[in-house]
């Protein structure tokens, strides 16, 4: 529970064998730049080593492995390379700071942090204490570790004490009354369970400290206490940098550090593998099941028709539809399934079976979207029916919940972790609500109507398709566009755009003109523009278990899968071969 920040902060310093500098001499005045070179011992002098490694800052490198080597278990080799450079993990007063958070010795870690300077002053004060980093707030600081000492007195049932602490020590540092009040309410709390469920803090026995020295990390210098796990962060953004950089990325396999990342270009899926033509009408929609394994189309024809992946058969087609079915949403466990249908129902179907479990008959206009909860329990209808736009409803019809905000909704979309749920409107806005909480968090106006959204795995991007032709990614957190695709074109009719592809590295969308186009989801360049449906394509979405696999629908009524050349041969051509051979076989012993 920390002051402007989430709570999602993973552990900084654990306890380790290695205690990072703290059996290392205190520098002498000859130290570098903040205190982390040992000063040799028995007066002998240890060769000084090249300062630079490779192009690299020697000291930096080093520190950066002593950590890896701690983080990974290693505590004797990262002793040794300590020992043997010369070079500390953390000066001695940064390793006190680390103790006293870890062991709760508030008293201690305050007069540290009093005697901390700012990085800017670091040069005309002592070098060898704790350095904040740059514009590092002091008063926060302390605000945290009040707070911290605040419900731990709790905890213990000193209440007193802890109403002494919210009086003098944390009310004149902190100005924001909905917080204080929040804090002052946490003291007619009756049990322990209530207060650490109340204050979204599992207690001084649990991660809440290493919680407060991790966000407490991020306002200390990196040259005297370096941020977390830096090293294998630093290699995930190479691994990143070079993924990124692949234009035909269509490996699911992490890359190795061992050598250079590379996609040959013919594994990319540009080859029309498949022709489904089962639908006799227009197909609106096509949605791979989350596992992969199945796929469901749908659209003018009253149908939902339910695939095997990879073979593409046939497994259930959902008849009870008396018009167009615009929307089929999976649930997360992809047992379950909800198709959203224009004649004003929306029917819950059992994915096994193919039988109708529910039918929902609250709707005077066109259910539109559906969502399900990550917890598969219950789902969420957007609907054109301006008295029932936005329902949650339990597995036996039940509403739960009425968001009465939007009207006419067209497109639902819920992240993966269940904290946004981002609801677009016929017109040109997206509503965008804290799904957990249920309240509403923003509204944006995107200056022309919308046709579709999605969002990604990550949960912090969405992306917007517009009838203009133009099809942008918006940071959920920051409220703000991050980038752009263009060379596709909109109309009066819903075109679908989704992000998939290995690492989830490409936007991919239909378009009125009849082609489906690929772009880099990163640098926005358009890597495939392929035919794929006359009059247009309406819809592509791609496999999430298989990033050489995606599907394209149209109003010609076909589904196209797309592929390679290997992946046809392997699942198709294969298996018949070795059908035939074992029929020649059968054949020729009978």
């Amino acid at each position: 529970m920390l002051t402007d920040t989430d709570g999602s902060a993973t552990a900084n310093g654990r306890s380790r064998t290695y205690t990072n500098g703290k059996s290392g001499q205190r520098p002498s005045a000859a130290a570098t730049a903040y205190g982390t070179r040992k000063s040799s011992s028995n007066g002998t002098s240890r060769p000084r080593q090249p300062e630079k490694y490779f192009g690299h800052d020697r000291e930096e490198v080093t520190r950066l492995l002593i950590q890896a080597l701690s983080d990974m278990g290693y505590n004797e080799a990262a002793q040794n390379v300590s020992q043997v450079s010369g070079y500390e993990l953390e000066n001695a007063t940064v390793a006190s700071f680390r103790t006293a958070i870890l062991e709760g010795n508030w008293v201690e870690a305050e007069r540290l942090l009093e005697s901390s300077v700012s990085s800017r002053d670091v040069e005309s004060q002592n070098p060898g204490g704790m350095v904040l980093a740059n514009g590092a707030n002091r008063d926060v600081m302390r605000f945290w570790v009040r707070q911290q000492k605040y419900l731990e007195l709790l905890e213990r049932g000193e209440a007193g004490q802890g109403l002494m602490v919210l009086r003098n020590e944390l009310s004149p540092l902190y100005q924001n009354t909905q917080k204080l009040q929040l804090l002052s309410a946490l003291l007619m709390c009756d049990s322990k369970e209530e207060l650490r469920s109340k204050a979204n803090w599992d207690g001084a026995d649990g991660q809440s400290r290493q919680i407060l020295l991790s966000e407490l990390s991020k306002c200390i210098s990196p040259s005297v206490m370096l941020p977390e796990h830096r090293l294998a962060n630093l290699l995930h953004q190479v691994k990143e940098l070079q993924i990124t950089g692949c234009l035909w990325h269509s490996n699911a396999v992490p890359p190795s550090l061992y050598s250079d990342h590379y996609c040959n270009q013919a594994d990319f899926p540009t080859d029309n593998v498949l022709e489904l033509d089962e639908h006799p009408g227009e197909v609106w929609q096509v949605n791979f099941s989350h596992d992969g394994t199945k796929m469901a189309s749908c659209g003018s024809d009253r149908y939902v028709i339910i695939w095997e992946v990879p073979s593409f058969k046939i497994l259930h087609t959902l008849k009870d539809h008396n018009d167009g079915v615009g929307n089929a949403a999976w649930s997360w466990d992809d047992t379950m399934l909800v198709s959203c249908c224009r004649d004003h129902h929306a029917r819950l179907w059992d994915v096994a079976t193919g039988k109708c479990l529910l039918q929902l008959s609250a709707f005077s206009e066109p259910v539109s979207s559906c969502v399900w909860s990550p917890d598969n329990k219950s789902f969420i209808t957007g609907s054109l029916d301006d008295r029932a736009s936005l329902l949650q409803w339990n597995l036996s019809g039940e509403r739960i919940h009425d968001w009465t905000g939007p009207s006419r909704i067209e497109e639902l979309a819920l992240s993966p972790n269940g904290r946004w749920l981002v609801a677009m409107d016929t017109h040109r806005h997206i509503h965008v609500y804290n799904f957990g909480t249920r309240e509403f968090e923003y509204k944006l106006d995107l200056k022309a109507r919308l046709t579709s959204i999605s969002i990604s795995q990550n949960s912090r991007h969405l992306l917007v398709n517009q009838t203009n032709g133009y099809a942008q990614l918006i940071d959920l957190v920051l409220r703000t566009p991050i980038q752009h695709y263009t060379g596709h074109s909109g109309g009066d009719y819903v075109i679908r755009s989704f992000l998939g592809g290995a690492d989830e590295m490409f936007v991919i969308s239909g378009s009125e003109d009849g082609y489906v186009n690929i772009w880099n989801k990163s640098s926005a360049q358009c890597v495939q523009r392929l035919l794929a449906h006359r009059p247009r394509c309406n819809s592509a979405a791609w496999c999430p278990s298989n990033p050489k696999l995606f599907a394209t629908c149209g109003d010609d009524g076909k589904v196209k899968i797309w592929s390679n050349e290997n992946w046809w041969r392997r699942n198709h051509i294969e298996p018949l071969q070795r059908q035939s051979s074992s029929s020649a076989t059968r054949t020729l012993h009978s």
